[in-house]
């Protein structure tokens, strides 16, 4: 069971109001709720926000996931978590992010540089998509107080920021594609390292042509 409880970057011990927390049933791809934006939330000291903000937390580490949006869990409004466990931080080359809660977020780039890079979806499961992403990022919104939050993320911190956002605009990643044949099954990932599967499919077909 994760401390949930945040002032800035420390976790302090949790209160009573998440003694019975829930795993909630995730909104799969198709659902009308993944397609519209979110609701601005209107009171983040409610109660409600802080059971939905434990649920969404525990239902992430059971999934497990990176990030989870409220519009996943079938509620309309503009909240996100994430985190980026050690492990994974040194996988991606990027830095460890703490369990974080972002209330009515906004993200804008920090100059015009995008990188691609895969990304997976606990609301598209057993597929990968090769995304194009803003390389560097500034987001802010409230945290779990109502206090003001700001930071600056790059890499796969700024990937993971983005993703989640998206969410709450009606956005999967899939709509992000510059080329339909980089969305794969996990299951196929293997036959992909180092190479893409739209630029392999391109220069298949010009030695088709060349060979004809």
């Amino acid at each position: 069971m994760w401390p949930l409880l945040w002032d800035g970057w420390t976790l302090q011990p949790p209160d009573s109001i998440f003694a019975r927390m829930a795993i909630l049933k995730i909104a799969r791809m198709g659902h009308p709720v993944l397609l519209r934006p979110a609701a601005p939330v209107a009171d983040p000291l409610a109660p409600g926000i802080r059971k939905l903000v434990a649920d969404m937390l525990e239902t992430m580490r059971d999934a497990p996931g990176t990030g989870l949006a409220a519009p996943q869990v079938h509620v309309p409004l503009r909240l996100v978590i994430f985190t980026v466990s050690s492990e994974r931080a040194a996988r991606e080359g990027g830095e460890e992010v703490p369990p974080t809660v972002l209330i009515n977020p906004r993200v804008e780039p920090l100059g015009e540089e995008a990188a691609y890079g895969w990304e997976g979806c606990l609301s598209v499961p057993d597929l990968a998509g090769r995304v194009p992403r803003w390389t560097r990022i500034r987001y802010s919104g409230l945290d779990l107080e109502g206090r003001p939050l700001e930071r600056e993320a790059e890499g796969f911190h700024a990937r993971v920021v983005q993703h989640e956002c998206d969410h709450l605009d009606g956005i999967l990643y899939p709509q992000r594609l510059h080329d339909a044949r980089d969305l794969i099954f996990t299951s196929e990932a293997r036959h992909w390292a180092g190479q893409v599967p739209s630029a392999f499919a391109s220069s298949s077909e010009a030695d088709g042509k060349e060979a004809s």
